[in-house]
């Protein structure tokens, strides 16, 4: 039976706890799910954001120019990569982390060919940096990266139980989709991703799912559409 290749998109904000913007501790409580993940025998990537230290999108009306923000952001996800990373590995796992923007003293660049190897050879691979330029964001970049890697699902975790038709912290009526289009999900301009993502996502086939990081120790019923949202 052909192993799953997973490519896992955390948000950066699980990273972070309260007044600290990185938190070690929970960055170990991350890792501890993430390698009970990769013991039901999956090929695993993973793409971090950054938006707990630093969110590039956020910079407008500081007059602030927007390239050099995306950069900030880029080297935040590359922050917390290492954080994930050193996590991982000081709990027995073999890891690489590969790196959009050539940091060869802290991980090996990305290239293809060579995230590609590490999964065969069994790694967790951590895909950091962005896509190496501003103006994209971490969304879109695990979905280029899961295109690139051949991936059979995006899984997308965050501190929510999926994707909602409105913000379900401030809207009590607030319903969740079990399964939704891209189409869908692009013409009622849901924010869980960007347009940009979404439409990388539908033009290659790739089934998106949104869930909770608390059940990422359920990933079949995680991939048979028990938990979360489906995005197809």
């Amino acid at each position: 039976m052909k192993k799953k290749k997973i490519l896992l998109k955390l948000t950066g904000e699980l990273f972070g706890k309260g007044d600290k913007p990185i938190s070690l501790l929970e960055a170990k409580k991350i890792a501890e799910k993430i390698i009970k993940l990769k013991k039901k025998g999956i090929d695993l990537a993973i793409v971090i954001g950054g938006g707990n230290i630093f969110r590039g999108r956020e910079v407008g009306a500081e007059k602030f120019d927007r390239a050099v923000a995306d950069n900030m952001g880029m080297l935040a996800t590359i922050i917390n990569g290492l954080a994930l990373q050193e996590s991982l590995e000081g709990m027995g796992a073999e890891t690489r982390m590969l790196t959009a923007i050539d940091m060869p003293r802290i991980a090996e660049p990305f290239y293809r060919r060579k995230a590609l190897s590490h999964l065969k050879k069994d790694r967790i691979v951590i895909f950091s940096g962005g896509t190496g330029n501003p103006f994209f964001t971490t969304d879109t970049t695990a979905v280029l990266r899961a295109c690139e890697i051949n991936a059979d699902y995006i899984l997308k975790a965050t501190d929510v139980d999926g994707i909602y038709d409105k913000d379900p912290e401030k809207h009590k009526d607030a319903k969740r989709f079990k399964t939704i289009s891209f189409q869908e999900a692009i013409e009622k301009n849901l924010k869980v991703m960007d347009s940009t993502a979404f439409t990388l996502c539908r033009d290659n086939k790739i089934p998106l799912i949104v869930f909770n990081l608390k059940h990422l120790d359920k990933i079949d019923d995680v991939l048979n559409n028990k938990i979360g949202t489906l995005v197809k």
